[in-house]
């Protein structure tokens, strides 16, 4: 019987412990659907009566459901590496398993109780192959939920490709809809009528954010007018952020050359939408010093919020907006994704390669932004 006890001690501690309290599995056939449902949205945002809104949405539910199915694939790959690195470590150790079932499974039963020492030697041989059976029993089952579960993670990377193609066409789609349609769009209310001229002449004359943001707020305001939103003020960390994305620097924190910016920049996915965080007029939209594509909005009376780093930027100034409206998309390209998920395995944060910068001005001070949105830092 020593082989049953020496097989006991090889796995004893086999079993791969849960490495995560999610089930990746869950979470990537869960953003599946969420990416269906964008796709049966984007057939319903044709007839919408508010095209805008409805794009915006579709394009924000595309957007989530890739995020989630991303992670969840990264995570089905990293678990799946886990477990096959612990079966090839154990490779020996598996051999001998397996020859000790077959064993048990070929000999009958009777056969396995004999013992050359007689009755007695028999009678223990039985009590041991009684304790020992189900032990190794629960260490084959173990096993075989290891190999079926390296089997649906491969199985689930695979059939995910589609899923994931399918998605990024979907969002390109609901992204040039909602681009023609704000084109169209001529609903919007319009507070003040811009003077190109001077717009002209203050970005000419502005070296700096700060001399842009100060001269703007003398440019075509009319102050007899009330702000765009009542409640800006009094966000308490309830705003959504602008974007999808992770904070990458806090207001006032170093970069990697030790520069600091009186504002806080996200880490977002490529082609991501920007929003309106609350209702606001738009100020100025366009290209600004090396800033990139900016958008300037004043959400309330001596109040500016500058959003810059954009690809494209939506609408034309003197607008008022109201919450969640689109204005602006961030550049690069969206990632393509291989059945294997090689290049999902290097962190949650890899896909994220465009940046966006918000600076929120108080009295023409720049104060940290943080405080009024919902943020999170990876």
């Amino acid at each position: 019987m020593r082989i049953w006890a020496s097989a006991l001690a090889i796995w004893a501690g086999l079993v791969l412990p849960a490495m995560a309290q999610t089930d990746p599995v869950f979470e990537a056939r869960r953003a599946a659907q969420q990416i269906d449902m964008a796709g049966l949205a984007l057939q319903d945002a044709k007839g919408a009566q508010d095209r805008v809104a409805a794009l915006t949405q579709t394009v924000r539910a595309y957007e989530s459901g890739l995020v989630a199915l991303r992670e969840g694939l990264r995570r089905a790959a990293i678990r799946q590496q886990a477990i096959q690195l612990e079966l090839d470590a154990r490779h020996e150790e598996v051999a001998q398993l397996l020859a000790v079932l077959v064993t048990m499974e070929r000999s009958p039963e009777t056969l396995l109780l004999l013992h050359p020492s007689g009755p007695v030697g028999t009678a223990r041989s039985a009590m041991v192959l009684g304790e020992i059976t189900p032990a190794l029993q629960a260490r084959a089952e173990a096993l075989r939920s290891q190999l079926e579960e390296v089997a649906l993670l491969h199985d689930l990377q695979v059939n995910a490709e589609q899923t994931l193609s399918d998605g990024l066409q979907g969002v390109q789609t609901a992204r040039t809809a909602l681009s023609q349609a704000i084109s169209d769009r001529r609903d919007l209310p319009q507070r003040f009528a811009a003077d190109a001229d001077k717009l002209l002449q203050l970005l000419e004359s502005s070296d700096t954010l700060e001399a842009f943001a100060s001269g703007l707020t003398g440019l075509s305001a009319d102050d007899a007018l009330p702000p765009a939103s009542n409640g800006f003020d009094q966000a308490n960390g309830a705003l959504p952020l602008p974007v999808q994305g992770v904070v990458l620097r806090k207001f006032q924190e170093s970069d990697a050359a030790g520069i600091t910016r009186p504002g806080m920049l996200l880490a977002t996915a490529p082609q991501a939408l920007v929003t309106t965080p609350d209702a606001a007029t738009i100020r100025y939209l366009g290209p600004l010093l090396d800033y990139g594509n900016v958008i300037i909005l004043e959400p309330a009376g001596d109040t500016l919020l500058v959003l810059a780093g954009m690809d494209q930027v939506f609408g034309s100034v003197g607008q008022v907006l109201p919450p969640g409206a689109p204005v602006g998309l961030m550049g690069g390209i969206d990632p393509k994704v291989t059945a294997n998920g090689a290049n999902l395995s290097e962190g949650g944060g890899s896909a994220r390669t465009e940046t966006l910068y918000i600076e929120l001005r108080k009295a023409n001070t720049p104060v940290d932004p943080a405080p009024w949105f919902r943020v999170r830092k990876e």
